[in-house]
Formats: C-alpha cells, sequence, structure tokens
C-alpha cells in the first residue's frame, strides 16, 4: 500500500490525516514533516513503532493507515549560533540594498549535500523567458519519461519560489531532487556516513538543461525555417564556425558547425581573465587521424562563434581529475571577471556585421549620455524639465527571437563554489535582481552588492566562481517624438513576455 494517511505528532503538537506515499524517497516525508513543523530535515528524528526512519530507503520502517510518527528536533532559529557574518543594519544599507533587504524571496532548504541542486535552481530562475516556460509547464502531460518528470518537478519549484513560502518550497525541493535522482540516478549515491554525497553542480546544471531541451517547446519564431525545437536552444544555444588545418602535412582546411550550450574558460598559468581564457579555448590545438599521413596529426582548431543566445553560459574548468587521491581536485587561481561582457571579438566575420548596427546604437546612446552631462552641467538648478520615458529595444535578430543583436552581455548570476574538490564543500547562487545582487545560500537569502559579487574571482579558500550565466544588455532610449520613426517596442516579442532590463 504506497499511500497511506498517519498521525504525525512533534511535541505537543499533532498533524492527524497526513497522506505519505511510500513509493517516494524518504526525504519528501521528511519535506512534509518541515512544511508541518519547520524542523529542517537534517535536524529531524522520524520514529514509528520504536524503527527510525533513514534517509536513503524505507528499510523496516512501516507505515499503516492511522500509525502514530513520532518526530523529535527542533527548528533552527530554537538553537542560538554565533553569526557566521558581520551583521549589517538597515541604517547602512543604500536604497538598492534596503529595497532588497524589505522583499527578500525564497530559498530551497538543504535536504543533505543538495546546495549543488539548490545554487542551480536559484541561476536558472533568472531567465525570464525560461521561467515563463516552466510555469506555463503542462505537468499532467510529463510523457512518462525521466526528463518531463524533471521538468516537471522543476516548473513546481519555480512556482513555490515566485508564490512564498517555505512549506511549500521544502515540498518542492524534494520532489525536484527525486526527481532529479531518476533521471540521474549518480546522484542519488550515498556518502560513507549515508547521507547523500555532494555532486558536482556543472553536472547538475547539464542535466536539468537536457531535460527542459527535451520537454520544453522553443516561442514562435517569425523564420518558419528556424529548427531550434526548444526554449533551450533559442535561448542558450549558440553555433560555431570551426575550421582545421594540419599543422604538419599540407591538407586543405576543413570547415564544420558545431552547437553549444555553455561555453568553456580553461584556466593556465596565463589566464587572469575571463575574456583571455574564451579567447585561448577559441584556439587550440588538437590530435587526430590525419588521412593524408595515416598517423594521428597535430592539428590547429579555430572556432568562431556564429550565433550568439540571448543567455550566454561560461564553465570556468576548476576541477581536474588527480589519480592518487582519486578526487576531482581543485584549481583556486584568481580568475577576474566583468559585470559588462563583450564577445564580438570571438565572432565570425558576418556576425559581427551583423551585431554592427546594434553596437552603434549603444554607442550613440554613451556619447548623448556623455553630451547630456556636460550641458546639464551649465544649466541652472531651476530647470524642471521632466525626463523622458524610455523604449526598451528588443535584444534579438529580427529573424532569430532568442538571439543576441549586439554581442553585449550583463551578468546576472554566479554558482560558486567553496572546498578543494568537486565532491565536497558548498555550492551558493548569487544572483541579480533590480538594481542590486541577492546570495542564495540554500533557504537563506541575503542583499550583497557588486564589489562583493567580482570578489567570487578565485585566489583563496573563498567562494570561487564556477559557472556564470551572463544575459543580454537591454538597450532603453528615450521616448521617440511624433516626427521621429517609430522603432520596434520590446512587448512586440513573439515569446509573449518581455526581458527583464538587467543594465
Amino acid at each position: 500500500m504506497p499511500n497511506v494517511s498517519v498521525k504525525v505528532k512533534w511535541g505537543k503538537e499533532m498533524y492527524p490525516d497526513v497522506e505519505v506515499n511510500t513509493d517516494d524517497e524518504p526525504v519528501l516525508f521528511k519535506a512534509q514533516i518541515f512544511a508541518l513543523t519547520g524542523v529542517q530535515p537534517e535536524r529531524q528524528k522520524v520514529v514509528c513503532k520504536g524503527v527510525t526512519l533513514r534517509d536513503d530507503t524505507w528499510g523496516n520502517f512501516k507505515l499503516t493507515n492511522n500509525a502514530l510518527v513520532l518526530v523529535m528536533g527542533s527548528k533552527e532559529e530554537d538553537v542560538p549560533a554565533a553569526p557566521v557574518e558581520q551583521t549589517r543594519f538597515v541604517e547602512d544599507m543604500n536604497e538598492a540594498e534596503l529595497a532588497t533587504a524589505m522583499d527578500m524571496p525564497e530559498g530551497l532548504i538543504n535536504l543533505g549535500n543538495t546546495c549543488y541542486m539548490n545554487a542551480t535552481v536559484q541561476c536558472l530562475k533568472t531567465v525570464p523567458e525560461l521561467r515563463n516556460a516552466l510555469l506555463n509547464y503542462d505537468k499532467s502531460s510529463t510523457g512518462g519519461d525521466t526528463a518531463g518528470e524533471l521538468t516537471a518537478a522543476l516548473s513546481e519549484t519555480v512556482s513555490a519560489l515566485d508564490s512564498g513560502g517555505s512549506s511549500a518550497c521544502g515540498v518542492a525541493a524534494a520532489r525536484l531532487l527525486g526527481a532529479l535522482h531518476g533521471a540521474a540516478p549518480r546522484f542519488a549515491e550515498r556518502a560513507a556516513a549515508g547521507g547523500f554525497a555532494q555532486q558536482d553542480a556543472s553536472e547538475c546544471w547539464t542535466e536539468i538543461v537536457r531535460a527542459l531541451q527535451q520537454r520544453l517547446p522553443a516561442a514562435p519564431m517569425p523564420d518558419k525555417n528556424a529548427t531550434r525545437a526548444s526554449v533551450i536552444e533559442q535561448y542558450f544555444g549558440g553555433t560555431l564556425d570551426v575550421e582545421l588545418v594540419c599543422s604538419e602535412a599540407d591538407e586543405p582546411p576543413t570547415h564544420s558547425e558545431e552547437s553549444f550550450l555553455q561555453l568553456s574558460c580553461f584556466i593556465s598559468q596565463d589566464v587572469k581573465y575571463l575574456q583571455s581564457g574564451l579567447r585561448s579555448k577559441m584556439a587550440e590545438h588538437i590530435t587526430k587521424m590525419s588521412q593524408t599521413l595515416g598517423r594521428d596529426a597535430v592539428y590547429t582548431k579555430t572556432s568562431k562563434i556564429s550565433r550568439l543566445p540571448a543567455y550566454l553560459t561560461v564553465q570556468f574548468v576548476r576541477f581536474y581529475y588527480k589519480e592518487k587521491e582519486s578526487i576531482n581536485a581543485k584549481i583556486l587561481k584568481d580568475v577576474k571577471f566583468p559585470l559588462d561582457l563583450d564577445v564580438y571579438e570571438l565572432c565570425t566575420p558576418e556576425l559581427q556585421e551583423r551585431l554592427t548596427p546594434m553596437r552603434n546604437k549603444f554607442k550613440e546612446l554613451e556619447d548623448a549620455k556623455v553630451q547630456s552631462s556636460l550641458s546639464s552641467g551649465n544649466k541652472s538648478h531651476g530647470d524642471s524639465s521632466k525626463a523622458k520615458k524610455k523604449r526598451v529595444l528588443p535584444y534579438w535578430f529580427e529573424n532569430d527571437v532568442g538571439s543576441n543583436n549586439s554581442g553585449y552581455y550583463r551578468l546576472q548570476a554566479v554558482l560558486t563554489h567553496r572546498g578543494r574538490s568537486s565532491s565536497s564543500g558548498h555550492y551558493v547562487a548569487w544572483v541579480a535582481r533590480g538594481a542590486g545582487w541577492l546570495r542564495c545560500d540554500d533557504d537563506t537569502v541575503t542583499p550583497v552588492t557588486e564589489d562583493e559579487v567580482l570578489k567570487l574571482s578565485g585566489g583563496g579558500d573563498w567562494h570561487c566562481a564556477y559557472l556564470l550565466l551572463y544575459g543580454p544588455k537591454i538597450l532603453e532610449l528615450p521616448e521617440q517624438d511624433e516626427d521621429e520613426p517609430m522603432v520596434t517596442d520590446i512587448t512586440d516579442d513573439p515569446a509573449g513576455e518581455p526581458p527583464t532590463a538587467l543594465a
């Protein structure tokens, strides 16, 4: 009997008629208990008929209808603890931080080494088009496959985070974890102590994105010949033009096209900045079979971006396998990354030509701001003219919804790792919100400054940037006068939802 109704007793409180599905993992039941009592799963001791519930299996923990389940454990706030970070008082916050602090979004509780999943969800949730597609996802038509179950669970989690309430978020996180285990059983591995083992956040990111790629259809596109079938390909997918030249024989160069959902920044002794790490990956030496020589030969592989996605994911390749210790050791080197990223130099000449018109508009706006600043310095303080309303221009090419038409990006999320290996330590999400930033450390969400985000570049045992998510830099122009030509407004977006201005 997988579905039973039990009574849960915690201290003096009694919760009757709690529905439990024993086909689910025990952690989901603990999340339900958290929703009722506020006691986090790792602090719970759950007992029925003298048997204690384990995290990994129901085992001898037999539930029947009307069975009494005893819960022992206290809420985290009941146990005083020394503050990890210096307290920030409201009086010391600027306006952006104050507005953020007064309206904190929900976080996701840690179900036992699940920070990698929590941080991934918080970062992906910053993409408005993806968030809307998830909220509109028909959870009743999952198709019965693991990708559908994972997409439905993520949809439920995003909805719970939007609506608020730690109870709903706790249950949603547990279901998402179960769906992730179903899609990729390696994430269900256990540590020596019996709890869930820590996992790699980049692998979790890839697994979730792969599921969404299968299940979330793309928004309608003006170009009827467009082949991007999913929201992921539409907004995260780019293409590379690749040229291979043999360094050891006189062979004609070969050309091909490759797709990508993220770029890699390899960290070497010479790499001090994100841009140089990306450049080095675009021109590399590889070894492959030469038909001319009849043996392996060295080739120069040169890649140029021919399609820029609206949202650019960059992974710092910080982990490498250390055979002696059998762990993925970490490169702690400091590699600086910018808030504003320009990838024009990484693009093909053809794409550079297409990017130029929008780039010129950005330059014209900057020049106009400088001129306006100089002019305003000569005006009297009595000038009470109202500022013009702004209109937002589309960030995509007209025939390619979900692309980037300028090459300019603005940082909107950073996923960091603190520790010495990918299978240990702690993952945290840092996400842009309005004019400020938030640190999403599991269920603890706090405002932070841009300076604190830029300090996540590595170089020590503090949090190091592992994954960066850049969104399109949005161009805002003053409202047009009646005699000016009409410009397409962002609300004409065929995807149905205007993007969030990140600049």
